[in-house]
């Protein structure tokens, strides 16, 4: 693996993941051995707009119950599974970091969906999937670690059949500089690679994409990270929700992302787009 794919691995593997999940389920009073795909939403989808925005997405990409899709960057599954759960498709998640894939897969076995989401550890730069695979290709707040876009969306195309939709949620670069560290994606610059919503179009189109949906998000994103913001400060955060995984980071980060946004240097996108 090279260095900078490695240096991306470590930024999200941290190393007993699954249990700090299970006991913040427990301190918030939910059965471990009878979980639903909502209990974990406010764990599992640590996206920006978290479930809703997951629901948005979907929305907008018309998900359908006969669907193969690929999840690129699937975290530990909360988007996948919600996919599956809510419309019946079939779900393969793909991810860089081995301890999330292990996490899905134990999260989707406690949520009964083992038989129709399925994750492998992966490159998404090197999708190991054949031509026209999937009807669809999903990914949220994955691509802030890729330099090479143009790859990426030339193998989310490869996969996808003629017809076949990619649904993306992304953070963006913007006018006012690059990004504070540390930030969710990464704890410094070295591996952050943010892209500005009319290059990432100018990509997507070049890689033989046509644009059906696209939404500027970031007004939603500014107040969610304001009231976080304020949860912080007044010690108002809950037993469970994304500071479970970021840890000790959670609140510079958390200051970090607003200050970014009042200062326009990150936005956030979602587009729906048609390979042609």
């Amino acid at each position: 693996m090279p260095l900078s794919t490695q240096a991306v691995a470590d930024h999200y593997g941290k190393g007993g993941l699954a249990e700090t999940i299970l006991a913040a389920l427990q301190a918030a009073n939910k059965d471990i051995d009878r979980l639903t795909t909502d209990d974990l939403a406010p764990v599992d989808e640590f996206h920006t707009g978290g479930r809703n925005a997951t629901a948005r997405l979907a929305q907008m990409a018309e998900v359908k119950p006969a669907q193969r899709v690929l999840d690129v960057g699937c975290g530990i599954g909360g988007p996948s599974r919600y996919l599956s759960g809510t419309f019946g498709c079939t779900v393969t998640g793909i991810d860089l970091t081995a301890e999330y894939v292990e996490v899905a897969e134990m999260l989707a076995q406690r949520v009964g969906l083992s038989g129709k989401v399925s994750y492998r550890q992966g490159d998404a730069l090197d999708l190991p999937f054949a031509e026209a695979s999937f009807d669809l290709v999903w990914s949220q707040n994955a691509a802030m670690n890729i330099a090479n876009r143009q790859r990426l969306y030339d193998e989310m195309r490869r996969v996808l059949k003629k017809g076949g939709r990619l649904a993306i949620q992304d953070v963006a670069g913007g006018p006012g500089g690059e990004p504070y560290f540390p930030a969710p994606w990464a704890r410094a610059a070295a591996i952050s690679f943010l892209v500005t919503p009319q290059d990432t179009r100018d990509l997507l189109e070049g890689a033989g994409f046509r644009v059906l949906h696209w939404h500027d998000s970031t007004a939603e994103a500014l107040a969610q990270y304001q009231a976080r913001a304020k949860a912080i400060e007044t010690g108002a955060l809950p037993p469970l929700g994304v500071h479970v995984l970021m840890g000790g980071d959670f609140p510079i980060m958390t200051r970090n992302l607003l200050r970014g946004i009042q200062e326009q240097r990150i936005g956030l996108i979602n587009v729906v787009l048609e390979a042609a």
